[in-house]
């Protein structure tokens, strides 16, 4: 089924496959993201795959690198559009280039104008279709709301939601990866921030960018039952060592609660809950929001390092 609007690309991407980094310690990775509630698996060839439990999707592969970057971004598309998207992407300045290493082959590899090393290739539609549900138990009159400490599990995020990426350019990161890919913009404030989701049913937004003078990689955030697992799963995080970061907070555009942590090489994983959704079909309203909206509605103030980018 399309879901083209008037004066758009003609076809789109529909989810995230999976993001691919490169950090200087497997060690270090492997616990910040296990701590983090993922579960994660040493494939014993310099690389570990990170999946949530119960899910067997990878959504995160971390290889061993110099320094932390993004070693490239997978992306699924629909069987019937992937030959027209291959040919959208090129027609809007996408180039072609050689697969990362260790990565499969198939599917079309390209850089977007940063040089970010991206894949497209058919795949099961990881996005939900529909809103998730948050499944934080609401108050009840006459019975006890909390139950302490004891009762308390470990966070486990449900998904990945999105990634955020600097960009040298944040116009002509928008017009690419709507051009070429498919996506919408969301919202944007001014040249700071803009957030992108997909047509066939996505988050409020699925890619983001960030100002910033040279690319790089900022944070992947990762979905979890509602703000009380976001403020446990910052907890959890203080307990394993892992005490910087930004939050507990709720972001005006997205509308979301989250935490972000601060992982061992300058960027961060975010635990997310309740982010607006653009059902499939809907014409969402694009807005282009003043500085003091750019960020949070209301937490604690931005640490100065949030925005660093420590590629730059």
């Amino acid at each position: 089924m399309s879901w083209n609007q008037p004066g758009e690309s003609r076809f789109g991407i529909h989810s995230i496959d999976h993001f691919a980094l490169e950090v200087p310690s497997l060690s270090q990775a492997k616990d910040f993201f296990g701590c983090f509630g993922l579960e994660v698996s040493d494939t014993g060839a310099n690389r570990l795959d990170l999946r949530t439990f119960g899910n067997p999707h990878v959504w995160g592969r971390i290889h061993e690198g110099a320094r932390k970057r993004l070693a490239y971004l997978g992306l699924h598309c629909y069987a019937n559009e992937y030959e027209a998207l291959v040919a959208q992407i090129r027609a809007h300045g996408g180039r072609p280039a050689p697969a990362y290493g260790g990565a499969e082959p198939e599917g079309f590899w390209f850089l977007d104008p940063d040089g970010n090393l991206l894949r497209l290739k058919v795949g099961p539609k990881t996005t939900p279709s529909a809103m998730t549900p948050p499944t934080d138990k609401a108050q009840r009159a006459g019975h006890r709301g909390v139950t302490g400490h004891e009762a308390v599990q470990t966070v486990r995020p449900r998904r990945l939601s999105h990634v955020l990426l600097f960009s040298s350019d944040i116009d002509r990161s928008i017009a690419f990866y709507r051009d070429a890919l498919g996506l919408r913009l969301s919202d944007r404030s001014r040249d700071i921030v803009a957030f992108l989701h997909a047509r066939h049913g996505s988050d409020h937004h699925l890619v983001a960018f960030a100002a910033s003078s040279a690319s790089g990689w900022h944070h992947s955030s990762w979905d979890v039952a509602g703000i009380d697992e976001v403020g446990l799963g910052a907890e959890q995080m203080r307990r394993g060592g892992y005490l910087q970061g930004w939050g507990t907070a709720r972001h005006v555009l997205g509308s979301n609660y989250f935490h972000y942590v601060r992982d061992p090489w300058g960027s961060f994983a975010e635990y997310s809950a309740d982010m607006d959704f653009v059902p499939a079909g809907a014409t969402w309203a694009a807005g282009d929001h003043p500085p003091e909206d750019s960020l949070y509605l209301w937490g604690p103030a931005v640490p100065d390092y949030f925005i660093q980018n420590s590629e730059a």
